[in-house]
């Protein structure tokens, strides 16, 4: 994700994990295999739709937190404790959830503008479908290592990307993993991100060091991630190169496509990069496009509406669709505003529920240590801080805490065994930054499904270089690979 620590201004570092002595382990997991049991069933055979209709996974998630509520009263937890990190937990996620609003807002306001219609157009001529996805994978991880950011990289170059590769045909979660593949990539790689400030600042190492010996398993993983994509670039069937000109000329028959329009978008990626707070970047570039909308799609904004006003309000808070002569273009010029990221901003309220009561029970603590408690061998250790951070990802929701968590408990543990803290720092990011984005209800998950227009089911098997990068670190832990040891003075 990228902005939420910085953005919040939560020092999450200081974050002290709840030991409840009074909770045994089998407690600590009720919640957490009746959660995972509620939403298999969901998944394999209400499908989301005919238990609790589009909000099942929401339902499901608070249900897991009563559940948790149930266990921590037995165990002495008072109802307080549990609503003050409830409480912290929805704080936490204040400001991510004014991004997701303002990114809303965004695609309306661009969509009208004609910012993402000329993204399309141009990119349509550029990439063509041979290339397109490792082209998407290279393109999204020079914009994340600039920005240090997979959110912004999602809601600009990202949403360009997902609308060129529907118009040639390219399966929407094929792109989608293409997109995360490289988002993800530079996340990890720039020192810009704070997730790679905030690993090595929990194992003890310095951020250039960090990122030095992180390289070793993360640039082999994007490797093989870019040779799969170039695969299936070259073996999926597309409307490729004759369907083009069509696409084309329905565009400029319905917007004015002017170079002009990448005005906004650039300076919005510049702000980021002057490390403006992604709030502001974002906000102007929903008020320079709406002025961009009145200048230069006038004839589209009549169409919507009787009033040009009117019509840049409608993008911004609520459905806009724009018909052209193409089917395919209709369906993809078409954003649900402010009002489009509610079902995920209710879906990240909710895990931030369960996972705020997990923690005030001492759960997240119970199940870390027994983690910790059977990592015999180094090979051990390694695998229970991936378990670790893939678990929390899992139950608690969030980047952060999957980072921060398992950076705490598994410290003393790494030095106990002379092994150098980049070895766990390196580990963190590995597991607990990358995967969060493959579980629907975690903050990351939930974002990147929203901005993208496409869920996680769809793209989880094309976000290859979030699921190989756990398996690399531990393949280099497997065959004694670049285990830095302990300097001894």
């Amino acid at each position: 994700m990228s902005d939420q620590k910085n953005l919040s201004e939560i020092d999450i570092e200081d974050q002290k994990l709840i030991d409840n002595k009074e909770l045994n382990l089998l407690e600590s997991l009720v919640p957490v295999v009746i959660l995972m049991a509620l939403l298999a069933y969901n998944i394999f055979f209400i499908e989301g739709q005919e238990w609790f209709g589009a909000y099942t996974n929401q339902y499901i998630l608070l249900m897991g937190g009563v559940v948790a509520a149930v266990v921590g009263f037995f165990n002495k937890v008072s109802l307080k404790t549990m609503f003050v990190e409830v409480w912290e937990n929805w704080k936490s996620v204040f400001v991510p959830i004014m991004i997701l609003f303002l990114v809303g807002a965004l695609a309306g306001t661009w969509l009208v503008s004609g910012i993402i219609p000329a993204m399309v157009y141009y990119g349509l001529q550029v990439l063509s479908p041979s290339i397109f996805l490792p082209a998407s994978v290279i393109i999204a991880a020079i914009i994340s290592v600039a920005t240090g950011s997979s959110w912004t990289t999602s809601a600009t170059v990202g949403i360009a990307l997902v609308g060129i590769g529907s118009a040639l045909g390219i399966p929407t979660g094929m792109i989608a993993g293409a997109v995360i593949s490289g988002a993800y990539f530079g996340d990890k790689m720039s020192p810009l991100s704070d997730t790679t400030n905030l690993a090595p600042a929990m194992a003890g190492t310095d951020l250039f060091t960090h990122i030095k010996y992180m390289a070793y398993t993360t640039i082999p993983t994007i490797i093989v991630t870019l040779i799969i994509f170039t695969i299936l670039s070259a073996t999926t069937q597309t409307t490729g190169s004759t369907d083009v000109s069509n696409l084309l000329v329905s565009i400029d028959n319905t917007f004015h496509i002017t170079p002009w329009l990448f005005v906004v978008p650039i300076i919005v990626i510049a702000m980021i990069l002057k490390k403006t707070k992604p709030l502001l970047a974002l906000g102007v570039g929903v008020l320079l496009a709406g002025v961009f909308a009145f200048i230069f799609q006038g004839d589209v904004l009549l169409n919507l509406s009787d009033s040009k006003i009117e019509t840049v309000i409608t993008s911004i808070l609520t459905d806009t669709q724009v018909q052209t002569d193409n089917e395919k273009l209709t369906e993809l010029f078409a954003s649900g505003g402010m009002n489009g990221m509610l079902w995920t901003i209710f879906l990240i309220i909710c895990a931030m529920v369960f996972g705020g009561v997990m923690d005030a029970i001492g759960a997240l603590a119970k199940i870390t240590k027994s983690l910790l408690a059977v990592a015999t061998s180094i090979f051990g250790l390694f695998a229970s801080t991936v378990i670790s951070c893939l678990g929390l990802n899992i139950i608690a929701s969030d980047q952060y805490l999957a980072l921060v968590i398992p950076g705490k408990m598994f410290k003393k543990a790494y030095e106990d065994k002379d092994l150098a803290p980049e070895n766990l720092s390196r580990t963190l990011e590995d597991s607990g930054t990358v995967t969060s984005v493959l579980i629907p209800w975690n903050t990351c998950g939930a974002y990147q499904s929203s901005v993208l227009g496409v869920s996680v089911a769809d793209y989880f098997i094309y976000a290859m270089f979030n699921y190989l990068s756990p398996f690399t670190t531990l393949l280099f832990v497997a065959l004694n690979i670049k285990i830095k040891q302990l300097i001894k003075r």
